[in-house]
């Protein structure tokens, strides 16, 4: 897996803020939007494209439009929603599926609980969204999930990655004949003993929305 850490001023700003306990859900889901935007940038320096000439007012003109088939988002319910404004903004024709993934806090497992994706992805660049690459359990799966599925070429881009995580995701899918890219706005120091990144900024889905009772 090929990892690319964004460093970006304006990635760390917006980060420093996420970060902290004080900021409300509403400013944490307007942040969240702009990082993404930010990390989505990066994340698809190579999405790929094809040749085409255009009549500009002046002249005839080279340029390129996104191949096909149109790139795929994949954010991970419930958390990866919050990061799909911002990513879609930045790639407005991309197709949207959708995969429910639950960790079990005992075992740190993740299961598949739900999905809405094409059931031939052959020949897709996905792009999975999902903030928090922690134990790195539900990411290895997501991945395998839409490899499965005839993807072959895929992208996640997190908030914040752990050391754990990566290593998890590379050992998970060490057999895989498909190009892999982590795009994230930080390499955080490690996992505590429940599973969350430090320093981290706690639980990105409960920061997102709220808690429900």
């Amino acid at each position: 897996m090929r990892t690319h850490v964004v460093d970006h001023p304006l990635v760390a700003h917006k980060l420093t803020t996420l970060r902290s306990q004080e900021t409300d859900s509403p400013t944490f889901r307007r942040l969240t939007d702009e990082l993404v935007t930010l990390l989505a940038y990066e994340a698809t320096r190579d999405v790929r494209v094809d040749p085409v000439t255009i009549q500009t007012p002046v002249s005839a003109a080279d340029g390129v439009k996104l191949s096909s088939p149109k790139p795929l988002v994949v954010p991970i319910l419930r958390a990866g929603l919050g990061m799909l404004d911002g990513m879609v903004r930045l790639l407005p024709t991309a197709e949207v599926g959708f995969l429910g993934m639950i960790r079990n806090e005992a075992t740190l497992e993740a299961s598949t609980y739900a999905e809405r994706l094409p059931d031939d992805l052959s020949g897709r660049q996905c792009y999975v969204l999902d903030p928090m690459l922690a134990t790195g359990g539900t990411l290895a799966a997501a991945i395998q999930f839409l490899v499965d599925r005839g993807a072959d070429d895929i992208t996640a881009i997190c908030l914040l990655a752990a050391p754990e995580g990566c290593a998890r995701v590379e050992a998970d899918l060490a057999g895989l004949d498909v190009p892999v890219q982590l795009v994230t706005a930080a390499m955080d120091e490690k996992l505590n003993e429940k599973g969350y990144i430090v320093p981290g900024l706690g639980d990105a889905g409960d920061r997102l929305y709220g808690v429900a009772h």
